[in-house]
């Protein structure tokens, strides 16, 4: 199989922080409020409201990337050629791309703007060059964020002997402009959330290593739910490599592992 560098085109770009709702819905059992906003009264005495949510599987995602240059890309949203008006953001996320690269392969230098870009190796090792004069090598336990702001250029690439998997997600920032930043967070812990203030959202990772382990589900307006690998339960629905949980409104939830496994859960505001 040929490798090489595809270069920017459809594949990257600036995405833009479009308004966009949710498809399937869930309500988890709890109290459902009756409040209507045209309704002064009710307005005034608002009741909890269940969470809701939609499960995505990885078998509903966007094929993309270039097979014969050696990438594989699966897209959870809407994302050039593959547009999805009813699929282009949930709270402050506008893509969770899957990325396979062989040995050899990557992305050519190209811009980003007014977006936060957080990278999660799943395996192999990613180097990172920008116009920044930034240059980093990231492997698996390390979270790379880069603040693209108003405007800077980046290449990616698989420069190993071994192939290279990775969860890369753009937020939309709730300002746009200012000076581009990059940080990589080497190792991080279960325990330690990593926080991106210019999108109002928290990336939480969660590595359960056996069958029953129980993870709280941030209570938060937004949570986005990504599995890495292995299976857990959300109430009655289960969800594995790939899948995705979207949730509204979360409060008092929590995930059950199935087995050994690896998450990655944002916390949002807004």
């Amino acid at each position: 199989m040929a490798v090489g560098v595809v270069r920017c085109g459809f594949r990257h770009g600036t995405r833009l922080p479009y308004p966009g709702g949710t498809v399937r819905r869930r309500v988890y059992g709890g109290p459902v409020s009756s409040w209507h906003p045209d309704d002064p009264a009710a307005a005034a005495r608002p009741g909890p409201v269940a969470p809701v949510w939609s499960v995505r599987r990885a078998g509903e995602r966007y094929a993309g990337g270039a097979a014969t240059d050696g990438i594989e890309t699966l897209h959870a949203f809407s994302f050039g050629r593959h547009y999805d008006p009813d699929n282009l953001r949930f709270g402050a996320v506008l893509a969770c791309n899957e990325e396979r690269l062989a040995p050899g392969s990557g992305f050519d230098e190209h811009p980003h703007s007014h977006t936060e870009i957080v990278t999660w190796v799943v395996e192999g090792e990613l180097t990172h060059r920008d116009s920044a004069g930034h240059t980093s090598r990231i492997g698996p336990g390390d979270v790379q964020h880069l603040s693209a702001a108003a405007g800077v250029r980046h290449e990616e690439r698989n420069d190993g002997e071994a192939p290279l998997v990775f969860v890369q997600m753009w937020l939309a920032p709730g300002q746009p402009g200012g000076a581009p930043a990059y940080e990589v967070v080497r190792g991080i812990a279960d325990a330690t959330p990593y926080a991106v203030p210019a999108a109002g959202a928290m990336l939480h990772v969660r590595r359960p290593e056996a069958p029953g382990e129980r993870i709280a589900v941030p209570d938060a307006a937004f949570v986005y739910v990504h599995v890495v690998r292995g299976g857990l339960r959300l109430a009655d629905d289960e969800v594995g490599p790939g899948d995705a949980v979207r949730i509204t409104g979360a409060q008092g939830l929590e995930l059950v592992s199935l087995g050994p496994a690896e998450v990655l859960l944002w916390e949002m505001s807004g």
